[in-house]
């Protein structure tokens, strides 16, 4: 059992940044994928990076702005949003996967991140 525990949202001005910050419980988190997903009101659930140990994809509206890190002997995974635009503003999740699972096995509980114009 993985328990993800997300830190870090907040409102912030277009143009600013926020670190997203997802602690983890367990001894193997090493071994999890680990992604960041993000929900706006009245919007499906969208991906938005993942972290395969050191590969990383990002979602394309993304990419160039929004940075996904993890420190392993912290048990720790970031998320670093750069140049926020208002239609980033959504309830971001942080998520871990057993390699060979379709989907996300574990989710945290969210954070609000809210971007004003």
């Amino acid at each position: 059992q993985v328990q993800l525990v997300e830190s870090g949202g907040g409102l912030v001005q277009a143009g600013g940044s926020l670190r997203l910050s997802c602690a983890a419980s367990g001894r193997t988190f090493s071994n999890y994928i680990m992604g960041w997903f993000r929900q706006a009101p009245g919007k499906e659930r969208e991906f938005v990076a993942r972290i395969n140990w050191s590969a990383t994809y990002y979602k394309d509206s993304v990419k160039g702005r929004f940075t996904i890190s993890r420190n392993n002997a912290e048990n720790t995974v970031y998320l670093q949003m750069n140049s926020l635009q208002p239609e980033d503003t959504a309830v971001y999740y942080c998520a871990a996967k057993i390699p060979g699972h379709a989907l996300y096995d574990y989710w945290g509980q969210g954070t609000q991140v809210t971007v004003s114009s």
